[in-house]
């Protein structure tokens, strides 16, 4: 199963100049588990010369990296895998050309989109926007911690094997509420990328994660 706990964001519009690249190894030195690069300005060219870079920096962590909807920059790169939201494209194409061992990710909305995910195809399905967020203009409204509890429980029930992972406005401040509600770990963009210290706040934000899924699992014990 992929470790959802700590997946940070990748983006150049929301890395306050510094490079993906050294954000990255910031990151993963303070207890990331997942990658995502996300890059809606940039040519394939350099999208692909910056995914090679970040995968340089964090070679040897066993941390993957995963791209956003670019399945030609991820064969390019020989990153881990790709997330793909509900416009993008299909899960199942997407499964065909990148084989069987790739990480695949996909973005859920609502209860509906809940129970049309292909849970023979995806390995995690990133949920929300749980809270209001300046990284991503969403078009629908944030779905709350209630939104995000009733797609947990409906995935949960439906294929359990499938990660979840809140997406959205993700903080130290409202991580642990994530978590009680079912995710299995958090999405992160600003928290860390703009934070002074990055490191210092994937510990943080690893930290809460941990400790609140410890928490979940004694009350469910």
């Amino acid at each position: 199963m992929v470790d959802l706990r700590v997946y940070v964001l990748l983006d150049p519009e929301h890395s306050d100049g510094r490079p993906l690249a050294d954000l990255a190894r910031e990151a993963v030195k303070g207890g990331a588990t997942l990658f995502q690069y996300r890059d809606k300005l940039s040519e394939t060219g350099a999208m692909v010369d910056t995914a090679r870079a970040i995968r340089a920096a964090i070679a040897g962590s066993g941390v993957p990296l995963l791209i956003n909807d670019r399945i030609d920059v991820a064969l390019a790169s020989g990153a881990e895998g790709v997330h793909v939201g509900q416009t993008d494209m299909a899960p199942d194409d997407a499964r065909r050309l990148l084989g069987p061992d790739a990480i695949l990710g996909l973005t859920v909305r609502s209860m509906d989109e809940a129970a049309a995910v292909p849970a023979d195809l995806v390995d995690y399905v990133g949920i929300g926007g749980v809270y209001t967020t300046t990284s991503k203009q969403n078009k629908n409204a944030p779905i709350g911690v209630d939104g995000l509890a009733a797609i947990c429980a409906s995935l949960r029930a439906r294929a359990p094997h499938i990660g979840r992972v809140a997406i959205a406005g993700i903080n130290a401040g409202n991580a642990e509420a994530t978590i009680r509600a079912g995710a299995g770990g958090v999405a992160i963009i600003s928290a860390v990328s703009k934070a002074p210290d990055p490191a210092a706040a994937a510990t943080e934000l690893r930290v809460l994660v941990d400790t609140a899924l410890a928490s979940r699992e004694i009350a469910l014990s």
